[in-house]
């Protein structure tokens, strides 16, 4: 019996050394995050911090990605769960304005920002596809691996918003930062080492390997000293503002999606019309592959 972790339909926990394995288990739908997996994550992470045989937590996906974004097509149907246990007209609405828009996206924030907030350090490891929301998470982490053909980026800032968890800037700088953005390129796992956005890149038959021992070593340490550790690096960013930042972005996505351009517009109508996989076509075809390329440095660089 779990003290945090009520139940588990999207998610798999395992404690084994010291270490807390979180993985995302939506592989059928490329782990797209759902209300139910975003709630479940954020329990089994309470979970792991409260446990006193847990000095360090992974998170990964099942399948072939780490995770493909969030649920856009449960998002844009705007379809109520099923057996709700109370009248959802007395409630807000994310699809009736600006405020409600806010309030919802404030409230998945709380439970992203669990990531950041725990006393214990966290470890992504990313292979496959890690899109949109798979970078709210994994950017949230302590420490990010990805497999050097990891495919990161969030294509929803073409048409669908802005992310709603701004560590862009705090891992890439101002500029990597808006070009990925302006354009919703991806970029591989060996690139985003290179800019910082992930902390190594190695061949995906060795990520595993990678990871685990990384995580073996981080575990040797006592946990009270884990925590001071990370604590005073997230204070230090605190002090450059990257958390009130995160409190300003979810306000700024709710405005994006108030945009009426031609992009957004016809994503909706495409959505409304052929679904999902329609609207995603048409949204992302006129940008070509979409994947940044760094060009090679010199031996000495």
């Amino acid at each position: 019996m779990n003290k945090w972790l009520k139940s588990s339909d999207t998610i798999l926990f395992s404690v084994d050394a010291r270490v807390a394995r979180i993985t995302l288990n939506r592989p059928d739908k490329r782990n797209a995050l759902s209300d139910t997996m975003l709630s479940e994550l954020e329990q089994a992470l309470l979970e792991a911090d409260d446990r006193r045989d847990v000095n360090v937590v992974v998170i990964d996906g099942a399948g072939r990605d780490f995770c493909a974004g969030y649920d856009l097509a449960g998002a844009y149907a705007g379809v109520a769960p099923e057996n709700m246990p109370y009248d959802p007209a007395l409630y807000r609405s994310q699809r009736s304005g600006f405020d409600d828009d806010c309030w919802a996206l404030e409230r998945t924030l709380e439970q992203r920002m669990r990531i950041f907030d725990l006393h214990k350090p966290v470890i992504a490891k990313i292979h496959g596809n890690c899109l949109a929301g798979g970078t709210d998470l994994a950017f949230l982490c302590d420490l990010v691996l990805a497999a050097e053909d990891a495919r990161i980026g969030f294509p929803a800032t073409r048409a669908n918003g802005t992310p709603p968890t701004q560590f862009w800037l705090a891992h890439a700088g101002p500029q990597w930062a808006k070009r990925l953005m302006f354009t919703g390129d991806c970029i591989t796992g060996v690139d985003a080492a290179r800019l910082g956005l992930v902390m190594e890149a190695v061949p995906a038959d060795r990520l595993e390997t990678e990871v685990a021992e990384l995580a073996r070593r981080i575990a040797l340490t006592d946990v009270d000293l884990l925590a001071a550790h990370k604590r005073v690096v997230n204070l230090g960013m605190e002090l450059m503002h990257v958390r009130t930042l995160q409190r300003l972005t979810a306000e700024l996505d709710a405005r994006a999606h108030l945009a009426s351009g031609p992009r957004r517009t016809q994503f909706k109508a495409d959505m409304a019309s052929g679904g999902l996989k329609q609207a995603l076509k048409n949204r992302d075809e006129p940008y070509g592959d979409s994947v940044v390329r760094l060009k090679a440095r010199g031996p000495d660089s």
